[in-house]
């Protein structure tokens, strides 16, 4: 006797239909998409509650320009790949690594430090403090699963996946799947301004612009080798930094309304890059058997975070 088929509805059906029977086979992961969406939404709407008061955000201005750098750095790094057809596989994952040490560093010394000091500030216990920057972390895990989860995209090696993505280009599919990784960069760098701290948010911006070069270059790369036009290739990941100065302004929004929007931003933040390099970034470095290379690209882009960190902030 046969059994029940759990496939996705067939492509000719209406992405909302998909949407839905996804939902209902991802159900944790629709319920942590939910609370999550709500949790950024209600932070956004303290922040505009004082906005529209007249008091807006200290460190609006600089957000902006530090996610306009990430932008700026991104489109850099991609334009190589006019000229070139490919990277050596061991140079790819060695630049990966590096972008994925920085990373993680930054979500240690210039997210999760300062959100922990910002928490304990505020409750006047360390405990307390870290358990709202721990809250926020989760919120950013579960944020980036639900939309890992339920957005049509497409990577070079894994191929597409997501609801409705039968119905997507693949220029579209590579264009969301670059969103998910550039989101929480720009996000990063709006949460560490927000507040106007120079000695937080410099740091970082720094760091995700650096990290941004080799990033977009193996993004056009990456475009470019799955058969588009090296200019189309250059063009989307380019244009795919524009995301950091947009998220950039949803992460100075939601940190910036009541005093614990803060660390629990940056514990947001924080969680969100860190969803980002040990869900593709790591794996992406290892699938090549260059794993001694990765690590050392990542090790060497810690440090250089480390050093950053402690000589800007």
């Amino acid at each position: 006797m046969s059994t029940p088929s759990t496939s996705l509805p067939t492509p000719a059906a209406p992405w909302i239909t998909q949407l839905h029977a996804h939902a209902r086979q991802h159900i944790p992961s629709a319920l942590g998409l939910g609370l999550s969406l709500l949790a950024v939404l209600y932070l956004l709407g303290q922040s505009l509650a004082q906005i529209i008061a007249g008091n807006a955000p200290a460190g609006l201005r600089l957000a902006l320009l530090g996610g306009m750098a990430g932008f700026v750095t991104t489109a850099l790094g991609a334009l190589p790949a006019l000229i070139l057809r490919g990277l050596p596989q061991r140079v790819e994952d060695s630049l990966l690594g590096f972008v994925a040490g920085m990373m993680l560093a930054a979500s240690a010394f210039s997210l999760l430090l300062p959100g922990l000091d910002a928490g304990t500030e505020l409750l006047a216990s360390k405990a307390m403090g870290a358990a709202v920057v721990v809250g926020g972390m989760a919120l950013g895990v579960l944020l980036m699963l639900g939309l890992d989860q339920f957005t049509p995209h497409e990577h070079d090696k894994t191929g597409p996946c997501g609801p409705g993505y039968q119905q997507c280009s693949r220029v579209w599919l590579f264009v969301f799947a670059i969103a998910l990784h550039n989101l929480p960069e720009g996000m990063a760098i709006g949460v560490s301004f927000s507040q106007g701290d120079m000695s937080v948010g410099l740091p970082l911006t720094t760091a995700i612009a650096l990290q941004d070069i080799p990033e977009g270059l193996a993004v056009a790369l990456a475009i470019r080798g799955a058969g588009f036009s090296p200019l189309l290739a250059v063009l989307v990941a380019g244009l795919s930094g524009a995301l950091e100065p947009l998220g950039a302004l949803l992460g100075v929004g939601l940190s910036s309304g009541m005093a614990l929007a803060y660390p629990i931003g940056l514990g947001l933040a924080a969680g969100a890059m860190l969803f980002v390099v040990s869900h593709e970034v790591i794996p992406e470095t290892h699938r090549n058997g260059h794993q001694t290379t990765a690590t050392v690209g990542l090790m060497v882009g810690f440090a250089l975070m480390m050093v950053l960190d402690t000589t800007l902030g």
